[in-house]
């Protein structure tokens, strides 16, 4: 396990400097090694994305994300996708609020399993950044998810 000096919010704002992602400035801020996911035994082939795994890594506030999950096409122009898994400390919705007040739900539980989710976002200028909560703790913060708009082969935003 690596261990960074920022807490979950710190790197929240750092990861965002960040885009668009890549697997060399993920592994930068968050000090953790990812690696390609081999999807050759999956039935379904997968030819649209590159998937990335890595950690955990131990935050300052006692918070550890477990799996850091990143996905980018292959396509120019995608700015990737960013899943921090959450363990360790529990973060509540009163203190998500607390850096992002304007929060909608996006995603709620259907009634099939605990590890569903209710999720609430935030649309902000590069994209939605997304808090999600598991049925079995709906109290504790269990990932975010960054998923920035795409951008034109010139790299600006559209």
């Amino acid at each position: 396990m690596t261990q960074t000096n920022m807490t979950l919010w710190q790197a929240i704002d750092t990861l965002v400097q960040q885009i668009p992602f890549t697997r060399a400035n993920i592994e930068h801020v968050l000090a953790t090694q990812l690696f390609e996911e081999d999807s050759s035994r999956n039935p379904i082939l997968n030819r649209e994305f590159r998937f990335y795994i890595g950690g955990p890594v131990k935050l300052s506030d006692g918070m550890t994300i477990s799996k850091v999950d990143l996905r980018i096409r292959h396509k120019p122009g995608h700015p990737g996708f960013l899943v921090l898994n959450l363990d360790g400390a529990c973060t509540d919705l009163n203190a998500v609020r607390e850096h992002y007040g304007d929060l909608k739900v996006t995603d709620r539980p259907r009634g099939i399993s605990l590890d569903e989710v209710t999720s609430y976002s935030a649309v902000l200028q590069w994209g939605k950044l997304s808090f999600s909560f598991k049925e079995r703790n709906p109290n504790c913060l269990s990932s975010v998810a960054f998923k920035p708009v795409l951008l034109d082969v010139d790299s600006t935003v559209k």
